[in-house]
């Protein structure tokens, strides 16, 4: 894969998925930590044969724990359902484990991880994907599809492409749910049978690979 990480200091050698979610609740690696409620660890099948990767947790998965519990998984499950791929099957992580933000008022807002600090973090997912050997990779949005098919990579002209490469499963790139949330409403349709067609290409490489 792209950008694979070299730096495992801070990731148990030997461990298995549940070891490694524990080392990761304490990672300190990078600021990030400080302002977070809580480490957000993926979470779905110790054998899953997709694995999605979005790019942080936000507001409702830094207070729950766990990803893609707010609004944005909320519309990825429609999405998953009118694709054929069922839910309870998927491995759903991030790239960044805590929720980068920033004040508006009351309101914490998303705030787009750094270079320093996706690097901090790629280690958990390295380890992630090492140990559930998914047959499909998912990266749902720019920032995931960068650190997992290389910084010049772009999901607006390559969604729903399959990318092979010599280290890793296929993967397929699409746009992130949130995208879809803050679209226009006159291009939200639009943007959601998008999201839909792209995850059909990751249904399909699935059944070809079953």
């Amino acid at each position: 894969m792209a950008g694979l990480s070299t730096d495992r200091a801070h990731v148990p050698p030997g461990a298995d998925l549940e070891e490694v979610r524990a080392a990761a609740a304490g990672c300190r690696a990078c600021p990030l930590w400080e302002r977070a409620t809580q480490t957000v660890f993926g979470a779905g099948p110790r054998d899953a044969a997709l694995v999605m990767v979005g790019e942080q947790p936000g507001d409702r998965e830094d207070i729950e724990g766990a990803p893609f519990v707010g609004p944005a998984g909320k519309l990825l499950d429609r999405a998953l359902e009118q694709a054929g791929i069922d839910r309870d099957l998927v491995y759903i992580t991030n790239a960044v484990k805590h929720f980068k933000w920033r004040p508006r008022g009351q309101r914490r807002i998303h705030d787009t991880p750094n270079e320093r600090e996706l690097a901090a973090c790629r280690p958990w997912l390295d380890a992630e994907i090492e140990l559930i050997q998914p047959r499909v990779l998912v990266a749902l949005g720019a920032t995931a599809a960068r650190g997992l098919l290389g910084r010049d990579f772009r999901v607006t002209h390559h969604h729903g492409e399959i990318v092979r490469q010599l280290e890793g499963p296929p993967t397929i790139a699409t746009i992130h749910p949130s995208a879809v949330l803050r679209a226009r409403d006159d291009t939200r349709t639009a943007q959601m049978e998008g999201l839909v067609a792209d995850l059909r290409v990751a249904a399909e490489v699935l059944r070809e690979a079953a």
